[in-house]
């Protein structure tokens, strides 16, 4: 089974159960925090698959490096770890986040412009193009990129909407070169 698929079974069985005690949103930011500490701390990853390290002691490492998440994640992280799947746990994260989006009709969208976006100006972005891809709003995370000159560039999931004036020039010297 691959590895993808492994990860996608965890997080439909998280997500049932988060469905099922009306606990989708605390589960979905835990397993954000999850997810970036997995991320970040490779340190974390190598020790917990040390071959040397017996089971009860990773599972003592998660209790106490987790204690504050809900019981459903520390279960769920105690049992891909017991089960050699620590690798996983990122990739089930996301796997999660993204039943739960599904489940609320939600997209992640980074935002590139040249200067933060006000809340004002990130509701409407939101708005607008949650719109076009059929969706109830957007989660945005903006990214200041002072080589866009000005305008703004969206990416949500694989597409790319590119409203910038650097991109604009991009296309308009292609379409003189061309």
């Amino acid at each position: 089974m691959s590895d993808l698929a492994v990860a996608k079974r965890y997080a439909v069985a998280l997500f049932q159960i988060a469905k099922e005690q009306n606990l989708l949103d605390q589960i979905e930011e835990e397993l954000r925090t999850v997810k970036e500490v997995f991320s970040n701390d490779t340190d974390l990853l190598g020790f917990l698959t040390h071959p040397k390290l017996t089971s009860d002691a990773k599972r003592n490492i998660i209790s106490s490096a987790f204690s504050s998440l809900s019981t459903y994640v520390q279960n769920t992280l105690k049992l891909m770890v017991e089960r050699h799947r620590s690798d996983m746990i990122a990739p089930m994260a996301d796997e999660f986040v993204e039943l739960a989006n599904e489940e609320k009709s939600v997209a992640d969208a980074t935002v590139y412009t040249v200067r933060p976006l006000t809340e004002t100006e990130t509701e409407a972005v939101s708005t607008s193009f949650a719109k076009k891809i059929g969706k109830k709003t957007l989660r945005i995370t903006n990214i200041t990129d002072s080589n866009l000159l000005g305008g703004i560039k969206l990416q949500i999931g694989n597409r790319i909407y590119d409203g910038s004036v650097s991109g604009k020039l991009d296309r308009l010297s292609k379409q003189l070169l061309g």
